[in-house]
């Protein structure tokens, strides 16, 4: 599922402005998992809520952080998938062993 958002705006004669924000793609959790949503890259942050079974996340940027091994293999890889929210890419199904979205700044 991708969610897409786009702005236009015309003002009467004019030239039309539109603006596009890039695509953001939603990615299945593991089945029968409840997966914890950390503050930060790593198992070493505090856990701010946890995901019930069957969720699904969106995946806003990537970067590496704590080793984890989970359903989908082990990785370095930790999915930002909210402002000041990370789950391990171990427990998200991507379909890749790697990055699937760009890298946080």
């Amino acid at each position: 599922m991708s969610v897409d958002h786009t702005d236009a705006s015309t003002s009467g004669g004019e030239n039309e402005s539109l603006t596009t924000e890039a695509t953001v793609r939603t990615y299945p959790v593991a089945p029968g998992v409840r997966l914890n949503v950390r503050s930060g890259p790593g198992t070493g942050y505090d856990i701010v809520r946890v995901l019930s079974e069957g969720a699904s996340v969106p995946i806003f940027c990537q970067t590496p952080g704590t080793t984890v091994t989970g359903p989908y293999g082990t990785s370095k890889i930790w999915d930002n998938i909210n402002n000041g929210e990370f789950v391990s890419d171990a427990y998200v199904h991507t379909g890749s062993d790697g990055y699937v979205a760009s890298r946080c700044s």
